[in-house]
């Protein structure tokens, strides 16, 4: 996948002066031994780093900024071991700009009836340190998250690593740079957004550049380059000319190659991470690309059709977030309405990611009815069996809307020998009437990001983080 930042997080332990030394030893004794074995558990993408126990409100304010210098830290996790008075919390966390997660659990995960004492409950005051602590956070308007349960828990060490991952999305998504070659389709209103804004609240950078710059660099890419790509391609995938003759073929398919190299090059060379594509403006090129922009999300880029560079973004955002595991751009095409067979069939022209393939996929080189360009060689597949979640992003006056809804994710019920696409179905888990509705209702486009991977609760804390509206279809 194309790389991200080595991120870790920074983990803290509140307590204060008032139960003595030898007592905040014990509480960073216990906090380096959670933190050591989070980090040993194996369940964690990121590592945890402890930075020490917080007692005071310079230390704390300190601490906080220097969480907003460190480019590598992705995020702050706070545990009140004993009771942090949380007026000191105030300053450091006002100035915060990094997801906070407060950890509400205790060192041991039972109460010890036979041992325990004064000194015992000193120590261990999670129960209402956690409540003063909170409150700080809900008077603040925080909107942190919080994991509550023992720290050794299968469930509880899922959702804080759900959160890391969210976390480094939300980091990331202020390095999110768009490249649109060309502009969106003509009299398309819902690819239309406003830029300016997405950087101000979202980070993403959406900038034009005209194809004429791309095609020098495409043209530019040396064949030897080609051969390498296409002896990996036949590795990777099945090459099936069918009717094409072997040189139109492999014509068509290394000029695909041309343009993944080409476009890859271009994007590296500027620090873009997502691009998009217009069928309406391909002046200099042979193809629209179509495996070209395939491979380049497989590799972990973002991609939007007909200058949609809000679910550009979006694709590569939830990339990250899943480590680029079966996220990909998708549209609704077509409809199944018959009793029992509701879904939607999913795909786009050529653009989809193989990551969601339940077959091995075929590069194949068929007409296309619109672009007035060469045929185009793209990969050809079935999608997989599962649970989901389909989202986009919808901009509004008022600001910009995620909307989303779980879905249930099936193969196609035949082969469409006619329509030589990647295609994938789903049916929304409230039920085709009900969800496409509700979708319609809240202006949801025809674009979208389709993830087996990321969670429903890891979208709601990124909407969070990213104070964007989210739209709920249940």
């Amino acid at each position: 996948m194309q790389n991200t930042n080595d991120y870790e997080f920074w983990f803290v332990a509140g307590s204060q002066h008032l139960y003595g030394e030898e007592q905040l030893k014990n509480v960073a004794r216990d906090a380096e031994d959670i933190v050591n074995k989070l980090n040993a558990s194996g369940k964690l993408p990121y590592p945890i780093v402890f930075k020490g126990v917080m007692t005071t409100a310079d230390s704390i304010t300190d601490f906080m900024k220097e969480v907003n210098y460190q480019d590598k830290v992705a995020g702050v996790m706070a545990w009140m071991h004993t009771f942090s008075p949380a007026k000191n919390w105030i300053r450091g966390e006002v100035l915060l700009q990094k997801p906070l997660l407060h950890f509400a659990t205790q060192y041991l995960d039972k109460i010890p009836y036979d041992t325990i004492d004064f000194d015992y409950m000193n120590l261990n005051q999670s129960a209402h340190g956690d409540r003063e602590y909170g409150y700080i956070n809900a008077r603040l308007g925080l909107q942190n998250k919080i994991v509550y349960g023992h720290w050794q828990d299968e469930e509880v060490l899922q959702e804080v690593a759900d959160w890391e991952d969210v976390a480094v999305a939300y980091n990331e998504s202020f390095h999110i740079k768009v490249c649109r070659f060309g502009d969106t389709m003509r009299n398309v209103a819902v690819t239309e957004g406003d830029k300016v804004q997405a950087q101000i609240q979202l980070g993403w950078t959406v900038d034009y550049w005209p194809v004429g710059d791309l095609v020098a660099v495409i043209d530019a890419v040396d064949e030897k380059d080609i051969d390498a790509e296409y002896a990996k391609l036949q590795q990777e995938y099945q090459l099936n000319p069918q009717d094409n003759d072997a040189q139109k073929f492999e014509h068509n398919t290394r000029y695909q190659l041309r343009e993944y190299l080409g476009i890859k090059k271009f994007l590296d060379d500027r620090g873009y991470t997502a691009f998009t594509t217009n069928f309406e403006d391909l002046k200099g090129l042979e193809q629209l690309p179509g495996l070209a922009a395939q491979l380049l999300m497989r590799d972990g880029y973002g991609f939007g059709a007909e200058g949609d560079w809000k679910t550009a973004a979006l694709g590569r955002l939830l990339k990250i977030l899943a480590h680029n595991k079966r996220t990909v751009f998708m549209e609704d095409y077509t409809l199944d309405l018959r009793k029992g067979h509701e879904a939607i069939l999913g795909s786009h022209m050529l653009e989809v990611d193989p990551t969601i393939a339940s077959d091995k996929p075929r590069v194949e080189v068929h007409p296309l009815d619109i672009g007035d360009k060469d045929d185009p060689a793209r990969l050809v597949f079935s999608g997989s069996e599962g649970e989901g979640i389909d989202v986009t992003v919808a901009d509004f006056r008022d600001g910009f809307r995620m909307i989303y809804y779980p879905v249930d994710c099936h193969k196609a019920e035949a082969e469409t020998p006619h329509l030589p696409v990647a295609k994938q179905l789903w049916t929304p888990k409230c039920g085709l009437k009900a969800g496409a509705t509700q979708w319609i209702q809240a202006g949801g486009g025809h674009h979208t990001v389709l993830s087996f991977t990321v969670k429903p609760q890891q979208l709601r804390d990124l909407a969070t983080m990213l104070h964007c509206q989210l739209v709920e279809i249940q």
